[in-house]
């Protein structure tokens, strides 16, 4: 499989930065990267711009200068004739901005500098509680200078920032969410893929500290080197196929001299994300509780003792006036609740208003504010009062703050589930492995054990019977059975011998293996699939736009309504237009109408909106990792279920990708000896499987024939014919091996003999290859390809779920026919080239039909591009995993239809999010209103309206969280 050699470019977030670079490149502007000056101890980095208005050597001299005087500028070089600047400058003390801008200050122009030199952070974003907060926060990091893109998810509590690190940096990219309301961490920053952090003994002050980042930064490999004071903290930013964290440890331990030791150990930072959401599991129940210390009474007092006489007589008992008992130890209980307690919804309320934007915090205060307020208001009229009566809400604001604090407790402990996916693939590697030294016999001299992340690329890693492989690599002794259903979802154990591949994660069965670590770190498999989990679950689906644009109107929508509802109630209430008996005892109009705003305040809450899209893809790529699907974001899940039609590639897809020749002949005067030789020295230089298949059944059948002298491999003028073939000198003699096309386009001509062989194989769905030396068929090659057993199941089974199957080869007609005859597909179109390919798919898509493509070589980026849903094989090559946005790991045509189905799932999941949400609201916001009242005397009081909008995000999460018993349509099957 060589979905590990990604080398992290799968880590864009999102379909569209998979098909285009992030970042375009410009010709008015150059950076390059920090070099370090040794000397002074400092970075230097260098920028070019392109100057307008430069006329002769007086204009160059006037920048020079105007420049040169810039703290932080170390050298101006000005070009009149070619009208550039080159600026080196210190980033730590200028930034290009400040540059340009006094580079312009002299009355010239200097063009924009593009994006370029971008970096990505990520951030864990704390207080979002809706929709409005997670947009909030992307309009005020994308309102920060120097920010280029800003994607924050709601449920994954997670921002990802590229931005420009001359005119920002990360600190104050936290400043500004700080300054939005939020609470921000930062997860990781740069490039992480090859970032370690050491834990430093030995350093005693700011000389040792130079010492030791003087000598890293001057050691091959090394990128970057920072230190945390505070920790003694080291991290180091390197080259994977340079150095390693173990030659770094040792080069420190080298620096230090008696008196003065250095030495070095690997730290591992808490898992962070674990331990905040435990954190804020904790912060939620304490809050109930304590709420709930004081609600308990509240309720006691305001709902339940005055109906249980003689016990509740006393709660009557007047203090003062008209003061009661009750209604005294209601606002001494109420306050803490509500002050207290209550503090949060006062926090974002304000941090919500003051960005202009209005989130469930507003409408929690308002509601809660408006019964305490107007409760004191009563206390207060019946001490100043002989007469007054009046009826008190000290419970309603209590219980509703409780209600409140409730769900989200419940909903906090239900959201961390719907990362259980990423967290299980996360703990599949193991924490230690053994590293083997071995002797120039083989023999294993030295052997001891050591943490996974010190493992270097080429370490020789023991792995016994029951142990997990820690990185991807290379079985170079040994012969056993490994699991690798964690990663790929595959049941049984796969053979390993020297020579196979490895996953890093997959657990190792019955036997010892020595591997050769190929890919570590954030190159491995494992990381490269958390990744782009982690990438999916934050990227927004098309159909949360829907929940984004009805959450920018929603919250003042509530509050007109609440208001409106509170005049409906109240004015004709005090006009005598609704009968008197509407009124509870112990309540007038204006408390009847105040309950009744309070309540539509309360029930309309747009947090289960926010949440019904994000918490749905959240567990659905999670659970597809752990199928073996990996879904590139919400985008690809939303496209699939509208698939109406599936491109199927022959080769590698529909196939084995493992052709095999079943015979050759020979057609000329040539020897079966030099037509071997001479298709073993073209095909050589060609990745193609049938080309593979050439070369091994030629070499073999050399060897057969009692050949001992070497074939001629030295190939002058190769050239490549996508879809037909290769082509070149073999010492004087022109060389073709291909099919039919590449004869006819070189003029070769095909006799009836070689006709007749070609036909009568391509009706077996055989492929020929055929062999031209000097312009003549000299022989030829039939190779064939088995089908996967799955094929035909898949294609009858997407058949039955309405969708059509087409299959596009570069082979010929005969040979794509039969194939296509076998497995039950209709529709071929052979021969076919990669740009044809991708052509097929826009000649469908014009008919206005959603189109899939199931490919696995490079020349089917093109067309998995093009598609509406590329899927790529696993065990394709890296380009087609890059360009798809659906990758089946353990290739398997049966995960066409997971895939499929998981997306439909997954939708049809979140039409019933927005139905749970939404019906909460269209249902509760009239019932709230009182539209029951005057037929049915029910209404729906503060405290319950609070106790319903919390249900409504729970229900909303749980909702999302069955779709973790998700079980595939079309179950692997062996034979």
């Amino acid at each position: 499989m060589d979905l590990n050699n990604c080398n992290g470019k799968m880590e864009a977030n999102g379909v569209d930065e998979l098909k285009q670079p992030l970042l375009q490149c410009s010709d008015s502007v150059a950076i390059t990267i920090p070099d370090f000056d040794h000397k002074k101890k400092e970075k230097i980095s260098t920028i070019m711009f392109r100057v307008r208005g430069i006329e002769c050597a007086s204009c160059a001299v006037s920048i020079e200068s105007a420049l040169g005087k810039l703290n932080g500028v170390r050298s101006v070089m000005v070009s009149p004739l070619q009208g550039q600047a080159v600026i080196k400058y210190v980033p730590e003390l200028i930034n290009a901005k400040a540059i340009k801008e006094t580079l312009e200050d002299t009355g010239f122009t200097a063009d924009e500098f593009p994006e370029q030199d971008i970096a990505v952070c990520r951030l864990r974003i704390k207080g979002m509680a809706c929709t409005s907060c997670s947009e909030s926060v992307e309009r005020a990091l994308q309102m920060v200078n120097g920010v280029k893109k800003a994607v924050v998810g709601l449920a994954l509590e997670e921002a990802k920032v590229h931005f420009d690190p001359r005119l920002i940096n990360t600190n104050q990219i936290i400043e500004a969410i700080e300054d939005a309301g939020f609470g921000a961490n930062l997860i990781s920053s740069g490039n992480e893929v090859n970032k370690v952090h050491l834990k430093l003994e030995g350093v005693n002050n700011e000389e040792d500290i130079t010492t030791i980042k003087s000598s890293l930064e001057s050691t091959l490999g090394v990128t970057d080197v920072s230190f945390d004071k505070t920790e003694h903290k080291l991290t180091i930013s390197y080259d994977q196929d340079v150095t390693g964290p173990r030659s770094l440890i040792k080069i420190i331990q080298e620096i230090g001299c008696e008196p003065n030791t250095y030495s070095a150990s690997l730290y591992v930072p808490p898992r962070q994300r674990e331990t905040e959401q435990l954190h804020e599991i904790r912060l939620f129940r304490n809050q109930f509780l304590l709420s709930c210390l004081f609600t308990v009474p509240v309720f006691m007092f305001s709902m339940v003792l005055p109906m249980l006489p003689p016990y509740g007589d006393w709660l009557d008992y007047k203090i003062h006036n008209m003061l009661t008992v009750g209604m005294f130890l209601s606002w001494i209980l109420c306050t803490p609740v509500q002050f207290i307690v209550g503090q949060r919804f006062y926090v974002g309320s304000y941090h919500a208003l003051r960005r202009r934007s209005a989130n469930m915090d507003v409408l929690v205060a308002l509601g809660s504010n408006a019964a305490y307020f107007y409760s004191v208001y009563v206390v207060i009229k019946t001490l100043t009062s002989e007469t007054f009566e009046g009826q008190e809400f000290f419970e309603t604001s209590a219980m509703l703050i409780s209600f409140i604090l409730l769900g989200k407790y419940l909903e906090v402990v239900a959201k961390g589930k719907t990362s259980d996916a990423l967290a299980k693939l996360t703990d599949l590697a193991p924490d230690s492995a053994y590293l083997v030294t071995l002797d120039d016999d083989g023999n294993v001299v030295l052997e001891m054990e050591i943490n996974t992340q010190l493992i270097q690329k080429n370490d020789i890693i023991k792995i016994i019977p029951g142990a997990k492989v820690p990185v991807d690599g290379v079985v170079i002794e040994g012969q056993s059975h490994v699991n690798e259903s964690m990663i790929t979802g595959e049941a049984i154990p796969i053979a390993k011998r020297p020579g196979d591949k490895v996953i890093g994660g997959t657990m190792n069965e019955n036997g010892c293996l020595l591997v050769k670590a190929t890919h570590v770190g954030s190159e491995t498999a494992l990381s490269q699939i958390v990744q782009l989990v982690e990438a999916a679950q934050l990227a927004r689906a098309p159909v949360q736009k829907l929940a984004d644009q009805i959450s920018k109107i929603f919250v003042p929508t509530v509050v007109i309504v609440a208001f409106i509802t509170w005049l409906v109630w109240f004015i004709p209430g005090k006009l005598g237009i609704f009968p008197k008996h509407f009124v509870p005892k112990d309540m007038d109009w204006f408390e009847l109408a105040l309950q009744f705003g309070i309540s539509v305040l309360v029930v309309a809450c747009p947090c289960a909106l926010g949440l019904a899209t994000p918490t749905a893809v959240m567990v659905a790529s999670g659970k597809g990792a752990s199928q073996g699907v990996l879904i590139k974001g919400g985008h690809a899940l939303e496209k699939a279920h509208k698939i109406k039609t599936i491109v199927f590639d022959k080769t590698g897809t529909l196939t084995v990708g493992k052709p095999v020749v079943v015979s050759a002949v020979v057609f000329s005067n040539f020897t079966m000896e030099e037509v071997c030789d001479m298709a073993t020295a073209a095909e050589a230089n060609s990745e193609h499987p049938i080309a593979k298949a050439v070369v091994g059944h030629a070499k073999r059948l050399r060897q057969n024939l009692g050949s001992n002298g070497e074939p001629i491999v030295d190939i002058k003028e190769f050239e490549v014919h996508p879809g037909a073939g290769v082509g070149g000198k073999v010492g004087h003699r022109t060389v073709l091996v291909g099919n039919r096309r590449l004869m006819r386009a070189f003029n070769v001509p095909v006799g009836p003999k070689v006709e007749g062989y070609i036909s009568e194989n391509e009706h077996l769905a055989r492929t020929c290859v055929l062999v031209a030396i000097d312009g003549e068929v000299a022989g030829a090659f039939s190779v064939t390809d088995p089908l996967k057993p799955e094929a035909g199941r898949v294609i009858t089974f997407l058949r039955s779920m309405g969708i059509s199957s087409i299959m596009v080869t570069g082979d010929n007609l005969a040979t794509g026919t039969a194939v296509a005859k076998e497995v039950g597909i209709d529709t071929v179109f052979a021969e076919t080239d990669p740009a044809g390919k991708a052509d097929k798919i826009k000649e469908l898509q014009l008919k206005g039909t959603t189109v899939a493509m199931v490919g696995d070589g490079i020349n089917d980026s093109p067309a998995l591009v093009a598609a509406d849903v590329g899927m790529a094989i696993g065990a394709g090559t890296d380009v087609a995993i890059e360009a798809a946005d659906i990758v089946l790991i353990k290739s398997n045509l049966e995960d066409v239809v997971t895939a499929i189905d998981l997306s439909r799932k997954t939708m049809s999941r979140i039409r019933l999010n927005y139905v749970w949400a939404l019906g909460y609201n269209i249902l509760g916001m009239p019932i709230a209103a009182g539209i029951l009242y005057p037929f049915t005397g029910i209404r729906l009081p503060p405290w319950l309206a609070g106790a319903c909008m919390a249900a409504s995000s729970l229900s909303v999460v749980c909702s999302s969280l069955l779709l973790q018993s998700y079980k595939k349509p079309l179950q692997v099957q062996h034979g």
